[in-house]
C-alpha cells in the first residue's frame, strides 16, 4: 500500500496563522484562496516536514508571530510527523512508538512528490532521462543512441560522397564512338612497319620480273645476232624461260596493303585516346558513385534496425502511463512534445512518472491549478483517483471546487482553530493512521 497523508496541522508557517486539513485519500484536495492568503504555505509547510530541512523556507516563522512553527502530520501507515519548538526539530513516531528521523521518512517520500516544480521544469531531455532510468532501459538505450549516431554520421558521410560521384560523373564527357581501350602509338608503328616491309618485298619481286624480262630480250637479242652460240643459248634461255614463268606466276598474286587507315589513326591517336580516357573517367566516376550509393544503403538499412531496436526496447518496457514513450531523447506523450503537450497532460505525464520513482509514496503537491479550466481539472482529478493517488493542490479560487479555502492564513470557517496538542508520545489509536 502506498503511503498517504491522513491529517495534517500547520501553525504559525509563513503566511499560516492555523490550518487544519484532512484530505481526501485519492483524487484532488485543492486548497483554495486569493492571493497572498497562505495557499502555497501549506504545500510549503508540507514539503518541510516530510522532505527535511533543505525544504525549509528562508522565512519559515509567520510575520508577527512571537511562537515558533508547529508541524504535525498524520500518514495513512501510522508514522506521526512532528516539528516543534524554537529549532523546529523533527520528530517522527512509527505505530509501535519507535522513534525514527529523516531517514525514515525518506524511505517513501520521494523528492519529485513534493517539489514536482522541479521535474516540470527541468529539459525534456532530463525528463527523458528519467523516465529511462525507472524503467531500467537507459543504459542499454544511451548504447544504442551512440550506435545510432555513429551510424546516421557515417551514413551522412558516405551520402555526400555518393552525391559528390554522381554529380562528377554527370559532368564527365562521353564518345559513344570511341574505342573501349587506349590506343599504343608503337603498336601503330609496328604495324606500320609491317606493312612496309611487306609492301618493300613485293616492289623487290616486280623489280625482279622486270630484271628477268630485260635479261630475256636481251638473250633473246643475242641469239639472232650470234647463231653461233644458238645451242648454248637455246639451253639456257629454256632455264631462263622457266624462270620467268615461275617468277610471273608468283606475281600475279601479290597484293599491296594500304597504310591509309594506320596513317590516319597516328594523325588522330591523341583525340581518340582522349575520348577512350574521358569514357573510363567517366564508367569510374559512375562506378564509385554506384558503390557509394550501395554502402549508403547498407548503413540506411543498419540504422532503420537499431531504431527499431530502441523503439521495442521502450515499448517492451513498462512505462508508468499508456501512450509515453522517449523518441530521439524527447519525452513523448500521445504523439506529443512536452511544450505541445495540455497544462493537464503535462500534470499526468509529471505525476506518472514521479510516482513510478517512488512506488511507496502515494501522494504529490501541486501548486498553481488556476493554469487548469473545470473540465480539465475534473479530468485531471478523475485520473488521480483511477491512479489511486492523493493530490494536495492549491489553486486561486474560492469556487465550489476548492475543499479548502484559506483566508488570513485559516481555514475557512476554522478560525476559532486551538493549538495542536502539546507534545506527542507513543500514540495511542484503534486503527492505523487515526487518532
Amino acid at each position: 500500500m502506498s503511503v498517504k497523508i491522513n491529517k495534517l496541522e500547520i501553525e504559525n508557517v509563513k503566511r499560516v496563522k492555523a490550518v487544519k486539513i484532512e484530505p481526501s485519500q485519492s483524487g484532488l484536495t485543492i486548497v483554495g484562496g486569493n492571493n497572498n492568503q497562505g495557499k502555497t504555505s501549506v504545500l510549503d509547510a508540507i514539503a518541510w516536514a516530510l522532505g527535511g530541512n533543505k525544504y525549509k523556507p528562508s522565512k519559515a516563522t509567520r510575520e508577527g508571530s512571537i511562537n515558533p512553527p508547529h508541524l504535525h502530520i498524520v500518514m495513512n501507515n501510522g508514522l506521526i510527523v512532528e516539528r516543534t519548538g524554537k529549532n523546529s526539530s523533527l520528530k517522527v513516531i512509527d505505530p509501535s512508538g519507535q522513534r525514527g528521523g529523516q531517514q525514515l521518512l525518506n524511505d517513501f517520500v520521494e523528492e519529485l512528490a513534493i517539489d514536482l516544480p522541479k521535474f516540470m521544469e527541468s529539459t525534456s531531455k532530463e525528463k527523458a532521462q528519467i523516465l529511462l532510468r525507472i524503467i531500467g532501459v537507459g543504459d542499454e538505450l544511451f548504447k544504442l543512441q551512440q550506435a545510432e549516431q555513429e551510424t546516421y554520421n557515417q551514413r551522412r558521410a558516405i551520402g555526400q560522397i555518393a552525391d559528390q560521384k554522381v554529380k562528377y560523373a554527370k559532368e564527365q564527357p562521353y564518345f559513344a564512338d570511341a574505342p573501349k581501350q587506349l590506343i599504343d602509338v608503337a603498336d601503330l608503328i609496328k604495324q606500320q612497319q609491317s606493312i612496309l616491309a611487306q609492301n618493300g618485298e613485293n616492289e623487290r619481286k616486280r623489280q625482279q620480273v622486270v630484271q628477268i624480262k630485260n635479261k630475256y630480250d636481251f638473250e633473246q637479242q643475242k641469239i639472232e645476232q650470234v647463231q653461233q652460240q644458238l645451242n648454248e643459248l637455246l639451253s639456257q634461255h629454256t632455264q631462263t624461260e622457266s624462270d620467268l614463268k615461275t617468277a610471273q606466276t608468283s606475281a600475279l598474286d601479290l597484293h599491296d596493303e594500304s597504310t591509309e587507315e594506320l596513317e590516319k589513326n597516328l594523325t588522330e591517336v591523341d583525340e581518340i585516346n582522349r575520348r577512350v580516357r574521358a569514357n573510363l573517367d567517366k564508367d569510374k566516376a559512375e562506378d564509385d558513385a554506384n558503390q557509394y550509393s550501395k554502402q549508403y544503403q547498407v548503413l540506411s538499412d543498419s540504422l532503420d534496425r537499431i531504431r527499431k531496436q530502441k523503439s521495442d526496447l521502450i515499448n517492451g518496457a513498462k512505462l508508468p502511463l499508456p501512450g509515453l514513450s522517449v523518441e530521439d531523447g524527447e519525452l513523448i506523450y500521445k504523439g506529443q512534445q512536452w511544450d505541445n503537450m495540455s497544462g493537464s497532460d503535462q500534470l499526468k505525464v509529471s505525476t506518472a512518472i514521479v510516482r513510478q520513482l517512488k512506488p511507496d509514496c502515494g501522494f504529490i503537491l501541486l501548486d498553481k491549478l488556476e493554469q487548469m479550466d473545470m473540465g480539465t481539472l475534473e479530468e485531471f482529478g478523475k485520473w488521480l483517483e483511477q491512479e489511486d493517488l492523493q493530490a494536495i493542490a492549491t489553486r486561486v479560487s474560492t469556487g465550489e471546487e476548492c475543499e479548502i479555502v484559506i483566508e488570513d492564513g485559516y481555514v475557512k470557517g476554522q478560525e476559532q482553530y486551538v493549538k495542536p496538542v502539546e507534545k506527542i508520545s507513543a500514540p495511542s489509536w484503534q486503527g492505523k493512521g487515526a487518532f
